[in-house]
């Protein structure tokens, strides 16, 4: 089963997803937040494994839960679940670790099978948020302090854009075949030499790079 909090200001919005998503044979909606605060609270004691977030909320918004979520050290994937008038949060939303986009305007069966990318690993965006991701101008990639940042090998560069791809370690090396060991080393090289700190934004880096 995914666990899935819902945080929404909107009553009726999570009263509907609630009732949706527990059609599903796999998803277990394990409660509500109507604000930020209050979802930081609940993942700390339901420890859901995917996070439904509204951007636009009282008391503590949506960018600022992801913001307080790394702050205390949980990571439940988060997708975000927004109006269609934010597209200029996407970037943000995205570099303070979301794993995918979508607008409230979204198929409901699409929104289960989000649900289930971001789970599994994937990066998700709908997409009029990831062309408004893509006319973000790519900052350069940030080595670790005084360390050389190699360029990739021919072969991180096809394990980097798997990555982008929403691939799994495991797809990866079936995709590649070789062993699911040597995929896991490849993907810490491609962090280490591209900056970041994990594979959503090394996924986000392929995108806005032109890698995938």
């Amino acid at each position: 089963m995914i666990r899935v909090l819902i945080v929404d200001d909107h009553p009726v919005v999570r009263q509907g997803l609630r009732t949706f998503l527990g059609l599903q044979d796999d998803l277990d909606v394990v409660g509500e937040a109507a604000d930020g605060a209050e979802a930081v609270a609940l993942v700390e004691s339901l420890a859901p494994d995917v996070l439904l977030l509204d951007l636009k909320m009282p008391v503590l918004d949506g960018l600022g839960t992801l913001v307080r979520l790394a702050e205390h050290g949980l990571s439940p994937r988060v997708l975000v679940l927004t109006s269609v008038g934010d597209r200029e949060d996407v970037a943000p939303a995205m570099r303070a670790g979301a794993s995918g986009f979508l607008y409230k305007d979204v198929d409901p069966a699409a929104l289960v099978q989000a649900i289930r990318a971001v789970h599994g690993g994937q990066v998700l965006l709908a997409p009029e948020a990831a062309e408004a991701m893509l006319s973000v101008p790519a900052p350069a990639p940030a080595p670790a302090e005084g360390r050389y940042v190699a360029p990739l090998t021919d072969r991180e560069r096809e394990v980097l854009t798997l990555i982008a791809s929403g691939r799994s370690n495991r797809e990866i090396a079936r995709e590649l075949a070789v062993a699911e060991k040597t995929v896991k080393t490849h993907v810490s090289n491609v962090l280490m030499k591209l900056g970041v700190q994990d594979r959503t934004q090394a996924a986000l880096y392929a995108v806005r790079n032109g890698l995938a």
